[in-house]
């Protein structure tokens, strides 16, 4: 197989939806059910690209998303948000974090909010990685 695509999303229906569409595009899902264990295997996967949900125990995904963002080795992979919260919430909150303190963070580089349409994941995905 092809590129790898960390899926992060604690809803299992979700993540098998999304490694359906990363398998059908020829590419390697890699699952995580939350932001501690996306973490994990980020560090240890060095995926292509992560498919990342918002609201997630454990370390949500706006926790994650600084996290990649604000670290030299990690922030040049690209994140995709699928969540079922409005982009400017997501946006607000990173601000919030930013203003307590945080480095700034770039948007990502493409937002999706759920439900998401498999067609429009798959040319997400072929966008980014080709």
């Amino acid at each position: 197989m092809g590129k790898k695509v960390l899926i992060v999303d604690d809803d299992p229906d979700v993540r098998l939806f999304n490694v359906t569409v990363v398998e059908e595009n020829g590419y390697t899902p890699i699952e995580a059910a939350n932001g501690e264990e996306g973490l994990e295997k980020v560090k240890k996967e060095k995926p292509d690209l992560v498919l990342l949900d918002v609201l997630m125990p454990k370390q949500s995904g706006i926790r994650l998303y600084r996290e990649l963002k604000t670290s030299k080795a990690l922030k040049d992979i690209p994140v995709v948000i699928l969540s079922g919260i409005a982009k400017r919430t997501f946006l607000r909150s990173q601000k919030a974090l930013t203003e307590f303190g945080g480095e700034e963070v770039p948007e990502p580089e493409v937002y999706l909010e759920k439900p998401v349409e498999p067609e429009e994941l798959a040319q997400t995905i072929k966008g980014i990685l080709g």
